[in-house]
């Protein structure tokens, strides 16, 4: 008899599991998820953060991280650090359950990592992952392949390893299309996994794609340009960088986004041949509110910067 109700006890334990194996929402809930998204995408914070905070009245965890979401967006478009703290903040204390509290997992281990502290980011992204594997729902298999595609690179020297990375491609390219909540979360690593395969056309093609879904999107710009300019088409991507370093700096004043802008217009300019103009936008870095935000700007440029002696 004991056995037979502890068999009975695993049987409901694992139904259980299988049941929080999933980031499926009540329509109503999840309506006001996408809502927050599109409004994210609009650059529309304001209302964004209201229906994050409606979300969170009626289902707290949930409503954290789309939160949390939602500033992290801001950081990355106007180079609001506060926003950025304050969602590590947020996603050190969220109540969510199951897959999300997963989500709540991966988003806090991108924050720690932007934040310095790559290790505890690290340990967080793969545990965020774990949870993920397992899914048969299209969203959790993709926050999953963003983690195993990049482990697969890793360990892709290797011999016999197995290497998974076209089917994570595959994942992440279905997710993007056909996901109302995430797609901006899928569409972005996608694209920055072509560029890293010297695929600069197909993250120029993807790119386009987001700007179709959110037109003039100002972060989806930048990366369209970095790819025109990795295809050697000069003028198309200065033309979009110097239109991106006016444009942040009436939105955002000297924020990230406008000293990125600056530092691409460096070697854009240097790449083509105009090294008048280089020399121009070089000269813009001796501004105080840039050193301090040097720390801010992205590693990849900054390195590919200081190796050819452009800084």
């Amino acid at each position: 008899m004991f056995l037979r109700s502890f068999a009975i006890m695993l049987l409901l334990a694992a139904i259980s599991f299988a049941e929080n194996l999933t980031l499926a929402l009540p329509d109503s809930l999840e309506n006001l998820v996408e809502k927050a998204t599109a409004q994210t995408m609009a650059l529309d914070y304001k209302s964004a953060l209201n229906t994050a905070q409606t979300l969170k009245a009626k289902e707290e965890g949930v409503g954290c991280v789309i939160e949390s979401i939602v500033r992290v967006s801001m950081y990355d478009d106007l180079g609001d650090t506060a926003a950025l703290f304050k969602a590590n903040e947020s996603l050190e204390n969220c109540k969510a359950t199951g897959l999300w509290q997963g989500l709540q997992m991966f988003e806090l281990g991108f924050v720690q990592s932007e934040t310095g502290h790559s290790f505890k980011g690290a340990m967080k992204t793969r545990s965020a992952a774990k949870l993920f594997e397992d899914s048969k729902e299209l969203d959790p298999q993709a926050f999953y392949a963003i983690y195993a595609y990049y482990v697969d690179q890793s360990f892709s020297w290797l011999p016999f390893k197995s290497d998974n990375r076209s089917h994570y491609l595959s994942v992440l390219d279905s997710a993007s299309k056909v996901s109302k909540r995430f797609w901006p979360l899928f569409l972005t690593p996608l694209i920055w996994m072509y560029y890293d395969k010297e695929d600069f056309q197909k993250g120029l093609d993807l790119s386009e794609r987001g700007l179709k879904k959110s037109p003039n999107h100002p972060v989806m710009l930048q990366i369209k340009a970095d790819m025109l300019y990795r295809l050697k088409r000069y003028d198309e991507a200065a033309k979009i960088y110097e239109q991106s370093a006016e444009s942040y700096l009436k939105r955002t004043g000297k924020s990230i986004r406008y000293w990125c802008s600056v530092l691409n217009l460096i070697r854009i300019y240097n790449d083509k041949g105009d090294k008048e103009r280089a020399a121009t936008w070089r000269e813009k870095l001796k501004d105080p509110a840039y050193k301090s935000l040097e720390k801010w700007m992205p590693g990849s440029l900054m390195d590919d910067l200081k190796k050819r002696k452009l800084l």
